[in-house]
Order: structure tokens, then C-alpha cells, then sequence
């Protein structure tokens, strides 16, 4: 039950300061991310600064559930939900029509970056918050992705303004999604294996 309790303070922490515009730091289904409301531009220029990144390099966007690309995404290629079906490891897709996002969560060329995320704890703050989170890994640009919570700089922990707590003991090591650009017919590009 401790767990659970965890799992739904946490949450809860992580919903009130996103909505307020905040940005927190927080375990994925993947690496320890930096997130912000994707729909907030000024939320969105926060993970920029504090990943000291240049607002021309797009971010990936989390989704709790594949029917929602649709409210982001414009023109979806055909067989794109078979396809996401297939996947077994965490991937995330570039499209080519973005829409309903904060203008700078949208890279130059107008495509986004889209992952659907498996895990519970994203899905409950993504569902709760009623937006999509942008999310980046958890480290300067520049700087190696971290493996854990224990390998994320103090730099990183002090510009968030939230640290979620959850799974911070875990010593696994994180491993960032795949990319592939999805074509219109079908045919698979991948970016980042």
C-alpha cells in the first residue's frame, strides 16, 4: 500500500505544478525526464533553458493513449496505429503535421515528435493534466543521457521546479526510445535505434 500512496502523491504533485506552468523532473518509461505542459509555450521555454538548448531542436511529446495523435497531428499516414501496435520497445515517431501544441513544442518544419508512453506513473500524470507533456532527457544538451536518478547533475535537480520523488531508488539503467520517421506509404526510417 506504501507504493500505491507513492504512486498518487506523486502524481498529484506532478499535476499541480505543470498545470501552473512549472516543469518537474521525473522517471519515464525510458530515461529520468524533464517535462512541462506541451500546450504552454511559456512551460515549453523553460525545458529549453534549462537544457540549454536552442528552441530550433524539438522535443519529444508524450501521449497516454494512441487515439489521442490524432488531436495533435494533422494528416496521420495510413497504417500508423498498426504499426504502433507492432512496436515492443518504447518508439517515438516524427509526423509531419503538428497542431494544438505550444508553437515553440513544434519544430521549424512543422513535424513532432510523438511517443506513446507504457508506463503507468507518465500515463496517470498525462491523463490527469489533460495535456500532452513535452519531455527531454533529464541532462544539459551536450552531456550524456542519465542511466538513473543518481547520475542527474545537481545543476539539472536545481532549475526543475518540482522533483518527483517516485523511483528515485531504482539503480537500473535507463535507455532512450527509439525515433523513426513513419512515411505516408508505409516505409520505416529509423533516426535513433
Amino acid at each position: 500500500m506504501k507504493n500505491f500512496t507513492a504512486f498518487r502523491d506523486e502524481v498529484k504533485k506532478c499535476v499541480e505544478v505543470l498545470a501552473a506552468g512549472g516543469t518537474i523532473l521525473y522517471p519515464t518509461d525510458t530515461v529520468w525526464g524533464l517535462g512541462a505542459d506541451a500546450t504552454n509555450a511559456e512551460a515549453v521555454s523553460k525545458i529549453y533553458a534549462t537544457k540549454e538548448r536552442a528552441e530550433t531542436k524539438s522535443m519529444i511529446i508524450l501521449l497516454s493513449d494512441e487515439k489521442d495523435i490524432e488531436k495533435y497531428v494533422a494528416q496521420l499516414p495510413d497504417g500508423i496505429f498498426d504499426f504502433l501496435k507492432m512496436t515492443s520497445k518504447p518508439t517515438t515517431v516524427i509526423y509531419s503535421s503538428a497542431k494544438a501544441l505550444a508553437s515553440n513544442a513544434i519544430n521549424e518544419n512543422g513535424s513532432i515528435a510523438i511517443r506513446i508512453v507504457q508506463d503507468d506513473f507518465c500515463k496517470e500524470i498525462i491523463n490527469r493534466l489533460g495535456s500532452p507533456i513535452i519531455s527531454t532527457s533529464a541532462n544539459k544538451s551536450g552531456d550524456p543521457s542519465p542511466q538513473n536518478f543518481k547520475t542527474i547533475s545537481e545543476a539539472v535537480k536545481k532549475e526543475v521546479d518540482y522533483v518527483c520523488s517516485y523511483r528515485q531508488e531504482e539503480a537500473g539503467e535507463g535507455k532512450a526510445s527509439r525515433i523513426v520517421i513513419y512515411g505516408e506509404d508505409g516505409a520505416v526510417t529509423v533516426i535513433r535505434e
